[in-house]
């Protein structure tokens, strides 16, 4: 398996998400970015958002934001040299 184009969007939304505040969800408009739009119409097919436009995470949608969150600070860390 190999990441796509749809899967990094994916991620993209899923790393907006402010988990320091469940309650706080995300919109994302019509006028956004198609891929963007796409990509959150996927999350909420597969469970992970409330909403097909954003809304708030889901249980498994909350477990998949932390992962993705947690992966972008791991590669995105600058390494001592």
């Amino acid at each position: 398996m190999s990441y796509t184009p749809e899967l990094i969007a994916e991620l993209e939304i899923l790393a907006l998400f402010n988990l320091g505040n469940t309650k706080e969800g995300l919109k994302v408009h019509q006028v956004a970015a198609p891929s963007a739009v796409a990509a959150t119409q996927r999350l909420f097919d597969k469970g992970l958002v409330t909403q097909k436009d954003g809304g708030y995470l889901t249980s498994l949608g909350l477990d998949a934001a932390e992962h993705a969150q947690s992966l972008l600070t791991i590669l995105t860390v600058q390494i001592a040299a």
